[in-house]
């Protein structure tokens, strides 16, 4: 039985110098984004976002992982200070229990808001 030439056929006749399979397989991907633009389009676009996402968490995971050791460490230090003195912590900050009247009282006797001397200011030579 003898077909007649389709539009395939006439296609790889005036195309020789491409080979076959990639005349095909060229042709196929170029129907994918008009027949399913989400394999062409979507599907890229979704893992990448998703990899990216991954990238990202094992990044952030690693530096959450530094600041737990840090923490740690810092934690082991405070626990041999207090395993050496007998009373806990070496006394080292002792913050004072001080009021806001008590500041304003040592702020008032630094400085005095009654005599003052007026001086000139020199304005800048905005015309040379």
């Amino acid at each position: 039985m003898i077909f007649p030439p389709s539009k395939l056929d006439m296609t790889l006749e005036t195309d020789s110098a491409i080979p076959l399979s990639k005349n095909l397989h060229s042709s196929a991907f170029k129907r994918w984004g008009r027949k399913y633009p989400f394999i062409r389009y979507g599907l890229p676009l979704i893992s990448l976002t998703v990899l990216g996402w991954i990238g990202l968490s094992h990044l952030v995971q690693g530096s959450k992982e530094v600041t737990k050791e840090k923490d740690d460490l810092e934690w082991d230090i405070i626990e041999t200070t207090k395993a050496l003195t007998r009373t806990g912590p070496t006394m080292g900050y002792n913050p004072k229990k001080t009021s806001l009247e008590e500041e304003l009282k040592a702020l008032q006797e630094k400085v005095d808001i009654n005599s003052y001397e007026y001086k000139k200011i020199p304005r800048p030579n905005v015309g040379k």
